[in-house]
Parts: structure tokens; sequence; C-alpha cells
């Protein structure tokens, strides 16, 4: 009936939006037992001690333009980090630790961005490609949970909150076996579970254009 090749070329377009929509397999480099951060210890980032115009000492940048900045209206002056590069995914991995369960939280400050307006916390970071995101944005103003697998990006959930643009806010993160939670300024703002990354390091992030300032990041292991 010659309809056979047409049939088979919309099956294999649907396998591949589908395995696009589930984000690709998780690679997993750490589990429980590669954990190096003892149960309340504290890392924390305040930026003023690091080289401006540079990255922070030990960084480990994945995407995008981050340096160390003086801001005057910094939460811990004189300075912040920020991203003002333009990448799909702009990250950055601190310190070497590994984490298992977590509390991690920052300040930051969007600034600037037309296509995004985002600002981001990494967590059981594995490399480059492959970790767990919890989003901010300024211009759709929600809260999102993303599994972040072979260099492809899928949603765990979301919810709605105002993120003002120029404007501090705190954005933190519970991470406790496969329970996440994200909050925003103190409100639980989304809640889920997902057993992709047991464990790993931390780091921060925006998306494409975003212009965005971070402060006062702090890592606590339980």
């Amino acid at each position: 009936m010659g309809s056979g090749p047409t049939v088979r070329a919309a099956l294999l377009f649907a396998l591949a939006a589908q395995s696009a929509g589930c984000g690709g397999k998780p690679q997993v480099r750490y589990q429980p037992g590669d954990r190096t951060a003892a149960p309340g210890q504290v890392e924390e980032w305040t930026f003023d001690k690091d080289e401006a115009g540079k990255p922070p000492a030990g960084a480990e940048v994945f995407g995008g333009t981050w340096e160390v900045r003086a801001e005057g209206d910094a939460p811990s002056p004189p300075h912040a980090l920020c991203q003002t590069g333009k990448a799909d995914y702009p990250a950055v991995r601190l310190g070497d630790r590994v984490y298992t369960d977590l509390t991690a939280s920052v300040r930051f400050k969007p600034v600037s961005g037309e296509d995004d307006r985002a600002a981001g916390i990494i967590f059981r970071v594995q490399d480059g490609n492959n970790y767990y995101i919890l989003r901010a944005n300024a211009l759709e103003d929600n809260v999102i949970l993303f599994r972040y697998a072979r260099g492809s990006r899928s949603t765990i959930k979301s919810g709605s909150a105002k993120v003002p643009s120029g404007q501090w806010q705190e954005l933190k993160v519970e991470a406790e076996g496969n329970r996440l939670r994200g909050y925003l300024d103190g409100r639980l703002v989304v809640e889920a579970t997902d057993d992709a990354y047991p464990a790993g390091g931390v780091g921060l992030w925006t998306k494409a254009d975003s212009v965005t300032c971070f402060d006062d990041f702090r890592v606590t292991a339980k």
C-alpha cells in the first residue's frame, strides 16, 4: 500500500521524541559509599576572598562565563559570583566534596535575559552532563526540579512562585534519600521523589542568556 516507509519514519520520530523527553539515561559516577562530606559538615562560599574577574578558586566550569565581581548590594559584600555569558546551560561545580543527603541554599539576583532569567542550584553532580537542578525563573515565575542526564534536561516537578528581577532572593534545596524539596525565600514550592542520582557534588546554574548573580552559597551535609 506504500505506507510502510511512512509508518516506519513516524515510529522512529515518535521514539526519538520520547527519548528526548525523558532526558536520556543518567550516567551515575557516585554512590553513597563515595561520600566525602561528613554529616553536619558545612561548606560556604561568599566569594569575597576570591580574585575578581575569574571563577572562584577550585571551581569546575561546565559552561558559560562565571566571574567573581564587586556588587554594591551583595548580601555579603563586596563580591558576588555572576554568570554573564550565553550557553545552553551555564553551570559550575564548586568544591570537590561528594554529598548524599544535604541542604543547599544560595542568595541570587536575576539581572537580565531576554530568552531566560534563571538561577539554579545543581546537586548530586556526577559531571558536566549529569546532575539535579533546582531552578527559579524570573520570566516564568516558577521553581522547577529538573533531572539533567547525558546533557538533556527533563522536568521532575514544577511549582508557581513570584521571582522578581533585580532583587536578592534565597533558593534552597533539601535532598534526603530520593526525596527532593525546593524552597524560595523559605516557602516550599516543589516536592518530589527521584532515584537517578544518590550522591554527588554541588554547584550553580543558569540558562541561555541569563545574567544572574549569586552570593552566600551554603551546603550542609546530613
